[in-house]
């Protein structure tokens, strides 16, 4: 197997050259141009397992490269190694995976030892035999119709809580199905199939009944938790919506100010104006009324102008590493000042470690949600959880 090294500047060349050899017994092959490259990947690409290439070099550049490779559909590690801005580099990630190639990452030159070892990792890690995949197998509108009135549908839920003082101040509803015969199934792939065949409507009053069951259940036990679940924006064209909830509410014994409906940007952006009219009446009721997954839809904006919200949830993408990225940090620190501004809380989506929590805590988010604080559990796990939670919470302080 064989380690290519592509870059038109000889000196970078003999260095990658001296560092990768000390670091692995693979053979490298260092070529000065892109042609170079190609020619050995023509010659015999198989044997080689990972790339690293410059971006920035004359005649064909790296960028020109990653399409060819993504051509030959190259199936091995792809690294680059350039001197390029932070968002140069990120967009040739993009471009890289959008050609669905290996893509291990991007150092910004000069590579240390370690950045280079981190790669070889990865790229052993991909190079090793791996069992095939099975296809998901996908369900159809009768399947989930069973399912629903089978009552095969469970809620899941994932704590919130406030970064200033740590306390769980809610958690979010997330639906899934239990099958019978393949086990847990999430919901990327039965909500879409809900909404084209008209089931969303059922299928959300199923959520969410169950978990104004569980708020009460709660409530009881002297937890007083904001309860957040996803609604879509079909539910919007029924009038009755608004009152369904109050009823089950009060069913439950659940105060409305307990609840939180989260709607998703990139759905919402379609047609806001003809939801108007029930999203006023939910507020009206004291419901309170969440933007999700806020930066990924195109009229973000707007639609903050146009429609009461309470409360602003910033997407995963722009939250995980943050306090490193010189990209996504100005939008995620511009999105929770104009959130201040605009009187809503905030809420970060996909903390996963230490340094994102310290991050958004100095940044003045309100609430995190995420991995490094709690995956999604049943309900009746919450309560040993929150006990659990409260003797970390002393080291996050």
């Amino acid at each position: 197997m064989k380690i290519l090294i592509v870059d038109d500047e000889p000196f970078v060349l003999k260095v990658l050259h001296r560092q990768l050899s000390s670091l692995t017994n693979l053979q490298i092959v260092s070529c000065d141009s892109v042609c170079v490259a190609l020619a050995e990947l023509a010659a015999d690409s198989a044997k080689i397992s990972l790339i690293f290439c410059d971006l920035q070099m004359p005649e064909i550049d790296g960028i020109e490269f990653v399409r060819q490779l993504g051509a030959l559909h190259y199936d091995k590690g792809l690294v680059l190694v350039s001197g390029e801005d932070t968002r140069t580099l990120e967009t040739a990630e993009r471009l890289a995976l959008a050609h669905k190639l290996q893509f291990l990452g991007a150092i910004q030159k000069p590579a240390t030892p370690e950045q280079l070892q981190q790669m070889l990792d990865r790229a052993s890690s991909i190079c090793s035999p791996m069992p095939p995949r099975a296809a998901r197998k996908k369900y159809g509108a009768e399947d989930l119709r069973q399912a629903i009135a089978a009552g095969h549908l469970e809620n899941f839920y994932q704590p919130k809580v406030e970064l200033a003082t740590g306390r769980v101040a809610g958690v979010e509803t997330l639906v899934r199905w239990r099958h019978p015969d393949d086990g847990l199934i999430f919901p990327d792939q039965f909500i879409t199939l809900a909404e084209e065949h008209g089931l969303i409507d059922d299928l959300s009053r199923v959520v969410l009944t169950a978990a104004l069951i569980q708020t009460r259940q709660w409530l009881a036990a002297g937890l007083d938790l904001k309860v957040a679940v996803n609604v879509s924006m079909n539910n919007f064209n029924d009038v009755k919506f608004p009152d369904f909830i109050a009823s089950t509410a009060d069913k439950a014994g659940v105060p409305l100010t307990n609840l939180i409906l989260e709607i998703t940007e990139s759905r919402l952006m379609k047609d806001p104006l003809s939801a108007l009219d029930i999203i006023t009446r939910l507020r009206l009721k004291r419901i309170k009324l969440s933007i999700d997954d806020f930066g990924t839809g195109h009229s973000s904006l707007t639609q903050l102008r146009e429609l009461p919200f309470d409360e602003l949830k910033v997407d995963r993408s722009f939250v995980h590493g943050a306090w490193r990225n010189d990209a996504i940090r100005p939008i995620l620190e511009a999105s929770l000042t104009m959130a201040r501004q605009l009187g809503m809380k905030t809420v970060a989506e996909g903390p996963e470690d230490r340094e994102d929590w310290d991050f958004l805590k100095a940044a003045g988010c309100d609430l995190a949600q995420g991995y490094f604080i709690a995956k999604p559990m049943s309900g009746s796990e919450v309560l040993g959880w929150i006990g659990a939670w409260e003797l970390r919470r002393q080291e996050l302080m």
